[in-house]
């Protein structure tokens, strides 16, 4: 099948599920839950993470949304551009974003090999307790948003939040 043809496919794909309106304790609650994680946690960091993790998970609803809330706080374009490839490009990041960064690939992509020690390490050097924990809690919501976008075929450019 070419690119072509899934996106045509795509486009008459007949319409899934409402989450939020099907589920609406279980969303309420995500909603909850992400709230919490977000509390006390630079803005500009929580956009990075929600933006790396909705690259990895292939979540093209969720990264319009966040690149989108991220220019609107603020962010520029240049460090935009450069989350894909963090780690090539370091000098654009705080080494507290890189720590958040790395965490959130290896949290997003645990079935790779789990969170490795380094990995958690560098974090923790960065975040006290209760902000690691919050961080971790984001990276968490983030992945089930993409989820949730992903498997109910969430449109990119329709923010329906």
């Amino acid at each position: 099948m070419t690119n072509q043809e899934h996106n045509n496919d795509a486009a008459v794909r007949s319409p899934r599920v409402n989450f939020a309106k099907a589920a609406p304790k279980a969303f309420k609650a995500l909603i909850g839950f992400d709230a919490a994680a977000r509390e006390g946690l630079d803005p500009a960091l929580v956009e990075l993470v929600q933006i790396r993790s909705s690259q990895l998970n292939k979540c093209a609803y969720c990264l319009h949304m966040h690149t989108t809330d991220a220019r609107k706080a603020g962010e520029s374009e240049e460090r935009l551009h450069m989350v894909a490839v963090w780690e090539e490009a370091a000098h654009f990041f705080t080494a507290k974003e890189r720590a958040a960064l790395a965490l959130t690939e290896a949290v997003t992509l645990v079935s790779h090999g789990g969170v490795p020690d380094d990995v958690y390490a560098r974090a923790a050097a960065h975040f006290d307790e209760a902000e690691l924990a919050r961080l971790l809690a984001l990276i968490f919501t983030i992945n089930t948003w993409n989820r949730i976008a992903i498997s109910t075929a969430k449109v990119p450019g329709t923010d329906e939040r």
